[in-house]
């Protein structure tokens, strides 16, 4: 399988460097204008099937894709916001949609594709966190573990287990994975053997893809649309 990993396009500047988690905040217009660009980039991919986180930030980045690819709306609704709503169960057994086997590409929005939640922490900056809760900064792994919201290891194991188990299995050939950047570097993390700190030190800018092949495990080249 080859799976092509998209980041979302940038956020509101006010959002800018913060752990904004599952805060579901908007693009802003030149994320738009970002978006619009990765559709008419991937026009000609062919893509068995379209999975996307299911913030706002994804599905604002996604939707120029799904209309330009011409996809039935069979498997999404339209929502006055321009986004779309999941038309599957996260909590559903199978990732495959319904309507796997229509001519359509099927589309499925899901919580396993977002970031990690920081609770109390979220939408704060490295700046706000240090003043407010007087943490020091020792190491990587010992700052995001003092950090609220879902526990690292767990937010780990959901990357690794949507990636190496649940996509595999869907028996899909090509696909196109909206998501971000955090989800991404972990799974860099996992996968080229490098340590959550160096992974987390990759740049890998708004509306930036890359390809995954799962028969070796490795990346494509980092691309970007402008």
């Amino acid at each position: 399988m080859i799976i092509t990993l998209v980041r979302h396009g940038e956020v509101e500047e006010k959002f800018h460097r913060c752990y904004n988690g599952h805060n579901d905040i908007s693009l802003s217009s030149k994320g738009q204008e970002e978006a619009l660009e990765l559709a008419q980039t991937l026009k000609h991919h062919k893509f068995d099937a379209i999975y996307s986180s299911d913030l706002r930030r994804c599905q604002e980045t996604v939707a120029p894709i799904i209309n330009q690819l011409n996809l039935a709306t069979s498997t999404v609704t339209p929502v006055k916001t321009g986004v779309y709503e999941e038309q599957l169960s996260v909590n559903s057994n199978s990732l495959i949609p319904a309507s796997a086997g229509m001519t359509a590409i099927p589309t499925i929005f899901t919580k396993d594709l977002r970031e990690k939640s920081w609770g109390r922490h979220e939408g704060m900056t490295f700046d706000a966190i240090v003043k407010h809760d007087g943490l020091i900064y020792e190491n990587f792994e010992q700052w995001i573990n003092a950090l609220d919201g879902e526990p690292y290891d767990a937010y780990i194991e959901r990357i690794r287990h949507f990636f190496t188990q649940t996509l595999p299995q869907t028996g899909y050939n090509s696909v196109l994975v909206v998501t971000h950047a955090g989800v991404i570097r972990v799974l860099m993390h996992l996968l080229q053997d490098i340590s959550l700190q160096e992974a987390f030190s990759i740049d890998f800018p708004y509306s930036a893809y890359t390809t995954l092949d799962t028969n070796t495990w490795t990346f494509g080249e980092t691309l970007c649309v402008s």
